[in-house]
């Protein structure tokens, strides 16, 4: 490779090695009128030979070479002039690959002359110089910038540890030029170092601190790909900080968000991508895939179809599913169909729309009008928990406002559980949101007036006046004809005037609307007991035993309806007691009729020597007052062998458990824990 010298120009012409010798020498006798102000380090002139404090007269000269090794490293080397000692003290118009760990490192021979440099190439590679531009490296400062007053920056400075930031482009201002390197994105200590070129400092800082985001980007990828989304969004949430307008960076940590199940925070990091660089189309289409998710099908189609990009046949199906089913679930909305409704409502969220509240909340609003309240108020607790998000709140489903429509059917499930106060606070919020809406300002007001009946209802129950009570709950359900808990309320009204047929009308009613309505099922089975309909009432006292295991009210009015049920049939009733102590049993004929009662009753067997009897004996007195809907029966087998032959009893304590004159279970020595869970089981 050739070698190029900077060629000075020097009025006469080009001079030989000689010559301009002489000339400098010549210049040294104007040098004390013509030295800087800089004393403490007496320098000359940057294009004047150096003068030490010994008063030796030295210079250095650099001749850059353009061989491959040394344009892409950016290194440069030097010959000492032979002319003249090296010195330790090089300006910062010189290039050297001294430093100040490495004082005597030789240099190559050049022309003294220098001139500024204009131009420069970065990344730390340069090709060969002009004769009007001094040859520069990535680890020096061009020729020629020095600061004000002739003071010279030190080179070996800048050499010592420029591995560890990146080379920015000088702004231009103050004592900088255009094409001067500043270190890591920071400026020089000089007036008005603060104005730097944003762009050039974006342009050149590859790494910032010593960290890649690349990198940070590449193990946020293989984090992703694990499903390790939460290590992931951290990693992109670093590069992002290190370059905060990538695109790319932004679009990944929306997919992090995605698999973490934040929705709307990663459709606001998509719309960020989108901002930073409109043409990103895969910000686009992840974006229109969340706004799917969300129900926006207008807004997701406008990114789903990004031009000159072919729209993913996945996404497309996924779009056109959902808008079919929404558009469906909106008409049958419309005509009160709620089983189409329903139905459409879960096509929707199962085709994709499954971060979609509005559609949760048509599933629940469904259910509530199919008389499932429960279904209802399960659905309503799935509805995703979303944080507010412009776009999504201005939305309209089925003509109201995203928002106002949650809070209309919280409204109508609130009262339908007998919340009043809840459902008119939230209805309340509905008229706020969407105070122009019709179906929204006719529920609010239905809402109130029913708040308002079921109130005076009850003011006038409590005050006795059962009358007027029934009125008062009639009004509320001429409003909301589907309210279980007036209908009960009014039951009890019907239950204290006497009027226990009508009672029961209202008992079913709220039952039709609510099946497992406890208060109206035992309002139904005192009223059956009333009216002497012993079935009945024990058929609803069984279940009510069930859900009520500890109510020993309950327990009592199923043992005296069971004994009234046996007494109607005409059979014969020994045990007319409820709860107490443990029966014993004196002969056959007592046994056979105590294990055939309409109960389950456990029968003990036992001997008055066995230790184990004595021991387990406590706990079946126990057992008998805690559950005293079953019948407890002791046989001593000692006095009664042929019971105990009968029942093929070999062992004591033998336990056998009875329901309804059938055996259904059979314990041999239990222990203490088996025993109560047995009982515990067959109570219920």
């Amino acid at each position: 490779m050739m070698s190029h010298s900077p060629k000075p120009s020097t009025g006469g012409g080009n001079l030989d090695l000689n010559s301009l010798t002489d000339h400098l020498r010549d210049s040294l006798s104007s040098f004390e009128a013509n030295k800087p102000d800089f004393r403490e380090l007496d320098l000359g002139s940057p294009v004047s030979p150096l003068r030490t404090r010994g008063g030796l007269i030295t210079t250095t000269t650099v001749t850059a070479t353009t061989s491959s090794s040394s344009s892409s490293s950016g290194s440069a080397s030097g010959t000492q002039n032979p002319l003249h000692k090296p010195n330790n003290s090089n300006h910062s118009g010189e290039l050297s690959n001294s430093s100040e760990s490495s004082p005597t490192a030789s240099a190559k021979k050049a022309q003294p002359g220098h001139s500024r440099s204009d131009s420069l190439t970065h990344s730390g590679q340069f090709g060969s110089q002009s004769a009007v531009n001094s040859p520069l490296t990535g680890n020096v400062l061009p020729t020629g910038n020095i600061c004000p007053s002739g003071r010279i920056l030190k080179t070996g400075m800048g050499m010592a540890n420029r591995s560890a930031k990146a080379d920015v482009l000088g702004s231009g201002t103050a004592n900088y030029g255009h094409g001067s390197i500043m270190r890591g994105g920071g400026s020089a200590k000089c007036a008005n170092s603060d104005a730097v070129n944003s762009a050039s400092r974006n342009a050149w800082s590859v790494r910032v601190g010593g960290v890649d985001p690349e990198e940070l980007k590449k193990t946020g990828n293989e984090m992703y790909k694990k499903g390790c989304f939460g290590e992931a969004l951290g990693l992109y949430d670093k590069a992002i900080a290190l370059a905060p307008g990538n695109a790319a960076y932004r679009s990944n940590r929306a997919a992090a968000l995605m698999g973490l199940g934040r929705v709307v925070e990663a459709v606001k990091e998509c719309e960020e991508a989108v901002r930073l660089d409109p043409n990103y189309w895969r910000a686009h289409q992840r974006l229109g895939a969340l706004l799917i998710r969300l129900g926006l099908v207008e807004s997701a189609w406008k990114h789903l179809c990004f031009p000159g990009q072919r729209l993913d046949p996945v996404e497309l199906q996924k779009f056109q599913l959902v808008e079919k089913h929404l558009s469906k679930c909106s008409d049958a909305r419309k005509v009160n169909d709620w089983n189409g409704t329903l139905r459409e409502a879960e096509a929707s969220i199962a085709a994709g729309a499954d971060y979609c509240p509005q559609l949760f909340m048509c599933r629940a609003e469904a259910l509530l009008k199919l008389h499932q309240l429960e279904d209802s108020e399960l659905s309503l607790s799935k509805v995703p928990k979303l944080e507010p998000y412009a776009k999504f709140l201005q939305t309209r489903f089925f003509g109201i406002l995203s928002e106002a429509y949650l809070f209309l059917v919280q409204a109508q499930i609130e009262m339908a559980l007998g919340r009043f106060e809840n459902a008119v606070a939230a209805a309340e919020k509905a008229g706020q949101i969407d105070p122009r809406n019709v179906e929204v300002a006719v529920l609010l007001n239905n809402v109130r007036l029913v708040a308002r009946a079921r109130t005076r209802g009850n003011d006038l129950f409590k005050s006795e006046r059962f009358t007027e009570a029934c009125s008062a709950y009639g009004e509320g359900l001429r409003l909301d004809p589907a309210n279980s808990v007036l209908y009960c309320n009014r039951a009890a009204c019907w239950f204290k005037l006497g009027s226990l047929e009508r009672s029961i009308d209202d008992c079913n009613q709220a039952l039709r609307i609510q099946p497992n309505y406890t208060k109206a099922l035992l309002r139904r089975a005192a009223s059956y007991s009333k009216l002497e309909k012993w079935a009945d009432a024990v058929r609803d006292y069984e279940v009510l035993r069930r859900e009520l295991p500890d109510y020993n009210g309950v327990a009592e009015s199923l043992f005296h309806a069971q004994v009234a049920l046996k007494k109607s049939r005409g059979e014969e009733v020994y045990n007319m007691k409820f709860g107490g102590e443990v029966e014993e049993v004196l002969g056959f004929e007592q046994f056979r009729a105590a294990i055939s009662l309409p109960c389950v009753s456990v029968v003990h067997f036992k001997s008055s020597s066995n230790v184990h009897c004595k021991q387990i004996s406590p706990l079946v007195d126990t057992l008998c007052v805690r559950y005293p809907s079953i019948n407890f029966l002791k046989v001593d087998m000692e006095e009664h062998p042929a019971i105990a032959n009968a029942e093929n009893v070999r062992i004591v304590p033998t336990f056998k458990i009875y329901k309804n004159g059938n055996r259904v279970k059979e314990i041999v020595c239990p222990s203490h824990d088996v025993l109560e869970h047995s009982v515990r089981h067959y109570s219920i």
